[in-house]
């Protein structure tokens, strides 16, 4: 089984996996938890890996591309007329694994920690007023875009974003 392209729908925990041979044959369709994820990649020949741009995305780009693979993202909307089938993650890894391969895709670009630092705090300058509940999820998917479902520390990200505040608030 040498798998050539492979398509991987990102979730919290559970991702799902698609992989195709050199005629486009799938030969591989497995579902991972978020610790199998590595290891399983890791015994795989480097391949041509599909993801789907979402706010993790970014950290298992960088992740990948340390074990050898050729990483793309790409954009849900340009996956979405690969789909085949009703949307669930099978079908969506498939899908992406599809998109992925043809020539005329277009990419997103891989940011790195510090552009994802940046993004990170001006979305908390700029949604700095709101509800509790509201800050509580932007702060889980600034985490997830890093590869932490959650931080011990909360202050490794809160203390950053509340000194822009105060520059901003007295400038």
């Amino acid at each position: 089984m040498k798998v050539t392209i492979l398509g991987i729908d990102l979730a919290k925990n559970a991702f799902r996996v698609h992989g195709v041979d050199a005629e486009g044959r799938p030969v591989l369709r497995k579902q991972l938890r978020r610790a199998q994820l590595l290891p399983f990649l890791r015994q795989l020949t480097p391949c041509l890996v599909g993801l789907e741009a979402c706010h993790s995305a970014h950290y298992w780009v960088r992740e990948l591309e340390k074990l050898g693979h050729t990483v793309r993202l790409m954009n849900p909307r340009f996956i979405k007329p690969y789909l085949k089938g009703e949307k669930n993650d099978a079908n969506d890894a498939a899908a992406i694994c599809e998109a992925v391969s043809r020539p005329s895709m277009r990419f997103v670009p891989v940011k790195n920690p510090a552009q994802q630092d940046i993004q990170a705090l001006h979305g908390c300058a700029n949604n700095s007023s709101g509800t509790v509940q509201r800050w509580s999820t932007k702060r889980a998917g600034y985490w997830a875009r890093m590869g932490s479902l959650w931080h011990k520390e909360s202050a490794v990200f809160v203390k950053p974003c509340q000194a822009y505040w105060k520059i901003r608030i007295t400038a």
